[in-house]
């Protein structure tokens, strides 16, 4: 998960710049739960070169965000985040994990100062897929046990938008629930390149 280790350095430098006086109008970090879907290509793939050939899925399942945006003036800014697949899931007899980062300008149309926030942001990042082959071991001594092993993983470019609107009960504590749409050239691993994910951000806005 070295992408989640980016996303966390780049929000805990966000917030020591946001503590220096005068450097930042605002900034806030978050974390999110919710799901991206995509179709199934519609391929049999004969993963382990039996003759069986097993049907590649549908993108679903409970996703998880983490992020954080730097306000360097009252209406603009710039974020990063990243998203991934909380459980693995399965692949053609293979389990599967995607993973999104982005890195985003992000615009307020109105200031902190309200209630209600709309936020937009566009950006650039990347998506990766990784397979792990799930196995099972078995001791007349210690019994069965399973691990899985990373086989190998497949990258690609997106072009991300996201459109949210945050509401503060409280004056620095948000809920924010969040349209992404993510287009990634050469998904061929599903049946879409236009990714939509649905989120709920529960985050915390430091300064103004």
């Amino acid at each position: 998960m070295k992408y989640t280790l980016l996303a966390f350095a780049l929000v805990l430098v966000l917030l020591f710049v946001s503590v220096q006086p005068g450097r930042a109008q605002s900034t806030s970090v978050y974390i999110g739960f919710g799901t991206a879907t995509d179709s199934s290509n519609g391929l049999a793939i004969d993963t382990f070169n039996t003759g069986t050939f097993l049907p590649t899925p549908k993108m679903t399942g409970l996703f998880i965000t983490l992020g954080g945006e730097f306000m360097f003036k009252k209406h603009l800014g710039f974020g990063v985040e990243t998203s991934w697949r909380g459980g693995k899931g399965l692949y053609s007899g293979l389990d599967y994990r995607p993973t999104f980062y982005d890195f985003n300008a992000i615009w307020h149309p109105v200031t902190k100062k309200e209630r209600i926030v709309p936020v937009i942001q566009g950006g650039i990042g990347g998506t990766k897929v990784s397979y792990y082959l799930n196995q099972q071991f078995c001791s007349v001594f210690l019994g069965c046990s399973s691990s899985s092993g990373l086989l190998g993983s497949s990258s690609h470019f997106q072009l991300h938008a996201a459109g949210g609107l945050r509401l503060y009960p409280k004056k620095n504590v948000f809920l924010e629930p969040r349209l992404d749409l993510r287009y990634v050239p050469n998904f061929f691993q599903f049946g879409r390149n236009i990714v939509p994910e649905y989120t709920i951000n529960l985050g915390y806005t430091f300064g103004q």
